[in-house]
């Protein structure tokens, strides 16, 4: 069975706590198999023949939020598209290099025309953003800590929820859990 992947917002973030162990068992209680985490900042690995689609996200955000009392959004996305977001590569070789930091944000749908536009007017001398698919590339061209960008000015802006995730724990999750298709067409999530 293939593996799918759900990276949750909001857990172990802002005093919310949860240990992996309880939050193994409630994608349990939910029927999903060979559950496992990695890392704790809410990335949960899982098999289920159930598609990766905006009703199991659904399904899994209804039961986090009524299990731990607060809103927990939540991104599927299978193995497939966890390798062809890793390989992706939405800016040039040099700024890639040069770079302190990519991260990539996790959205339930791909930005419209208009979102992309308050996307573009994000851009500073450090930051650069490149929406692909379901996902939003961010980067850093000095430390995060110098940029005014955060989850939440993207939340504010454009008025959605996201989860971002560095590049390299992306690739480590890809890695670790291989596509199953051969061809993975980069920004095809």
């Amino acid at each position: 069975m293939p593996k799918t992947i759900a990276f949750l917002r909001a857990i172990n973030v802002g005093g919310r706590n949860v240990t992996m162990s309880a939050l193994t068992s409630l994608f349990e209680q939910l029927g999903l198999d060979a559950v496992e985490t990695f890392i704790a900042s809410g990335n949960v690995i899982f098999e289920t023949d159930a598609p990766a689609d905006a009703d199991l996200e659904t399904a899994i955000a209804n039961h986090l939020e009524a299990s731990l009392g607060y809103e927990v959004a939540t991104f599927v996305r299978t193995a497939d598209e966890v390798a062809a977001i890793a390989a992706a590569a939405p800016f040039t070789p040099e700024a890639m290099a040069a770079a302190a930091a990519h991260n990539v944000g996790f959205l339930a749908s791909p930005l419209t025309p208009d979102e992309v536009a308050l996307l573009d007017g994000l851009r500073t001398d450090i930051d650069d953003f490149a929406a692909v698919g379901r996902e939003v590339h961010w980067l850093c061209r000095r430390r995060q800590s110098d940029s005014t960008f955060s989850n939440a000015v993207f939340e504010r802006a454009l008025r959605r929820r996201a989860t971002f995730r560095t590049i390299n724990t992306v690739a480590r999750l890809a890695t670790k859990y291989p596509a199953l298709t051969r061809d993975v067409v980069p920004g095809s999530s």
